[in-house]
């Protein structure tokens, strides 16, 4: 399901107009002499004289393969905890790094690519992205391992809106639309098998095979990149232009912008173990760092001549109420797809690969909607379709919220079914709302801001919902304590069963009473799990609600004429 997550701007490709692109991806149609400069767009063929759709094979191969990583892990976690000797919250820290990674490289993906060209910047980006796979498979501390997953994800994050921008450059606008319709499919099925196979590995050989199966596929795109890709005459006219200009990449911008998230990652993932700011120094220090790069970074990047960031856009009423709805979003998805495989094997036995299977049938509907919402959007104002998937997205929330001990796996995937129902309206809607309003050339900022705010709502989910889980917890733990007294005839009739149950299965006197005392605050614990589970869902199922009155609010834009197709 975070196929759809994983590429806000890509999907409205699938309309023809979509191919659109907003760095002269669009202007690359004629050179000069009034001939494509593309190469042989026009002809057929693409820059360096390649058959486009044999482009459009590889890019969708590399972008799936970043994708599966979204997904791919969440189910693999419980395996990665006991392997590394780490608890649950620990390891969450696998998925939110690698987002929040992910997002620092968005922010300047466009500015490299057009700098270094297409190509480098992509090949870049999948080598980067392979080789941090590899070494994550290798990984031998949860530290290495976090480590190598932040340069997974350094790598991860350039390839999305690039891969839009080469099938904008290889593809005549009237072929664009099939172009994107390939590439989406790829980015939609590769979250549906993600949590399956990534389930599946864990179970029969290893979670370290969930990094270590990228490695083959990242050599084999990388080859046939350096075979088949080739940037425009206008990418490259583009990228003289800036050397000529002397347009410096704002790294002071890019090291305040990844300074704030990665301080703000730090609080949020380590507060509820660390006690907050009572006495731990990392904790301290962390939130000096966030405070002060935050403080330094507004005016700097408001003043800055080419900031890594635009934050007037953020500041513009229709692109910045997006912003939030896409961070909500993707807070949910993030969450939902860590959570609900993380409760079933921890709390109904499932193996990873059931829990992976729970997830299929929402990935399987996700893929049907985006279809289904793609048409509806030609007569459908974008606000209408995002606030009615967000109420569905709530009413999903507040099913999981009925969980108990008898709670079914069809009850899971169900659930599952109903946010997949909501969010590719959502997701597919949201390009449209943001662009509407802005600049031509603002549409490289705005595609980036869409999907920083993409994983870094995600990222802030999960910490989120990790601090919840652990807060409800103890709150329920220390009630629920209050109310068991052991004089009461319930708690003595309780006693005297298990007691007697365990005596007629070979326990003797006091160790009959000793594993009954054991099965009932095993019992009590479990019942703790699931008020604090219900809390999380409540939360998330606030979150989506707040986003409907949000998405009610925004402008009705201009239908039919799609998004511009990103970087």
């Amino acid at each position: 399901m975070s196929a759809v997550t994983g590429q806000a701007g890509a999907v409205p490709g699938h309309k023809s107009k979509a191919g659109r692109a907003s760095s002269g991806q669009a202007s690359s149609g004629k050179g000069s002499s009034g001939k494509a400069s593309s190469g042989k767009a026009s002809s057929g063929t693409a820059p360096g004289g390649h058959n486009p759709w044999l482009i459009a094979g590889v890019v969708a191969l590399a972008t799936f393969m970043e994708v599966l990583d979204t997904t791919i892990a969440n189910v693999a976690l419980r395996y990665i905890s006991g392997g590394l000797a780490v608890g649950p919250d620990e390891a969450a820290w696998v998925v939110t790094s690698y987002l929040v990674a992910n997002a620092i490289t968005l922010t300047a993906s466009s500015f490299l690519a057009k700098r270094y060209g297409r190509k480098a910047f992509f090949m870049w980006s999948v080598g980067l992205f392979t080789v941090a796979s590899i070494l994550c498979g290798f990984a031998w501390s949860l530290e290495s391992l976090l480590f190598f997953r932040v340069l997974q994800g350094l790598g991860g994050g350039g390839m999305a809106p690039l891969a839009q921008s080469i099938l904008a450059d290889s593809f005549p606008p009237e072929k664009r639309g099939q172009a994107f319709a390939l590439y989406g499919v790829a980015i939609v099925v590769a979250p549906v098998i993600g949590p399956t196979l990534g389930g599946w590995l864990s179970d029969n050989a290893s979670w370290h095979w969930c990094f270590l199966i990228n490695g083959p596929v990242g050599v084999i795109a990388l080859g046939l990149m350096h075979w088949l890709i080739e940037d425009s005459e206008a990418a490259k006219k583009e990228r003289r232009a800036l050397v000529r200009r002397g347009i410096r990449f704002d790294s002071v911008g890019f090291l305040l912008v990844a300074l704030f998230l990665g301080s703000l990652e730090v609080i949020l993932d380590e507060g509820q173990r660390k006690d907050w700011f009572g006495t731990s120094t990392l904790m301290n220090v962390s939130g000096v760092l966030m405070v002060v790069s935050f403080v330094a970074m507004i005016p700097w990047l408001l003043n800055a001549k080419n900031p890594v960031v635009d934050l007037r856009l953020i500041g513009n009423r229709q692109f910045g109420s997006c912003f939030v709805v896409m961070m909500f979003t993707g807070a949910i998805l993030i969450s939902t797809t860590q959570f609900i495989p993380q409760i079933t094997q921890e709390y109904y036995g499932y193996t990873a690969t059931l829990s992976g299977l729970v997830l299929g049938p929402g990935g399987i509907v996700t893929v049907v909607m985006m279809f289904l919402t793609g048409r509806a959007s030609a007569f459908l104002q974008p606000k209408w379709l995002i606030a009615t998937g967000m109420a569905i997205v709530a009413l999903g929330m507040y099913d999981l919220t009925r969980i108990d001990g008898t709670t079914t796996f069809s009850f899971f995937a169900w659930s599952r079914v109903y946010i997949g129902i909501g969010l590719p309206m959502v997701f597919l809607s949201i390009t449209s709302a943001s662009y509407e309003g802005i600049r031509k050339d603002q549409t490289d900022q705005a595609s980036a801001l869409i999907n920083v705010a993409r994983n870094v709502g995600g990222s802030m989910g999960v910490s989120l919902a990790q601090n919840i889980l652990a807060y409800r917890g103890q709150f329920h733990q220390s009630r629920l304590a209050e109310s068991v007294n052991s004089t009461a005839p319930a708690y003595q009739e309780t006693m005297r069963q298990a007691t007697q149950y365990f005596s007629e299965h070979g326990y003797a006197g006091v160790e009959a009473k000793s594993q009954a005392t054991a099965w009932i605050g095993s019992v009590l614990s479990t019942q703790v799990a699931y008020w604090a589970y219900i809390d999380v869902f409540w939360v998330l199922g606030v979150v989506a609600a707040c986003a409907v009155p949000i998405a009610l609010s925004l402008k009705s834009v201009k239908r039919g004429g799609g998004a511009p197709a990103g970087h």
